[in-house]
């Protein structure tokens, strides 16, 4: 059976945060989950990521139902641990009690063995006038493609 790429991508976190910093997570789910994934049943509205004793969580990352789950199926919204090395997790938890940033989950994907994983980002907030520039820049890169074709 061939594998096909699965990427999906958290398009409003890059143009709400000025991210600094990226990671890949590998994430706890249960087979239902897994299956929704490869069906690109996922939204990340509202999703976030927090530190809990000593662990890493992602929270209101909706999955969607898998139809032929049965009676072993998931929650949708359930927090899901995320993995990651002590000496990543440490260097994170010190940037986040520092003012203003915070961990945001940018995409999710499968790999070639199979497993899903998270990239994440940690992210400072972005100001209006911030927000303003990526949208000019935006327009500009979209209008040069335009004139170069």
């Amino acid at each position: 059976m061939a594998q096909q790429n699965i990427y999906i991508r958290n398009k409003p976190a890059t143009f709400e945060f000025a991210i600094e910093d990226k990671l890949k997570a590998g994430i706890v789910l249960t087979g239902s989950e897994i299956k929704s994934i490869r069906n690109s049943r996922v939204s990340f509205n509202d999703s976030f990521c927090i530190i809990y004793k000593g662990e890493i969580w992602i929270r209101n990352l909706y999955i969607g139902d898998y139809a032929n789950a049965g009676y072993a199926g998931h929650a949708n919204t359930r927090e899901r641990k995320l993995l990651l090395t002590k000496k990543e997790l440490r260097k994170w938890e010190s940037k986040i009690k520092e003012k203003g940033f915070t961990i945001v989950p940018l995409s999710i994907f499968i790999t070639n063995e199979g497993y899903a994983k998270l990239d994440i980002g940690l992210g400072r907030g972005k100001k209006l006038y911030d927000k303003r520039e990526s949208i000019k820049n935006r327009e500009a890169d979209r209008d040069l493609k335009r004139h170069l074709k």
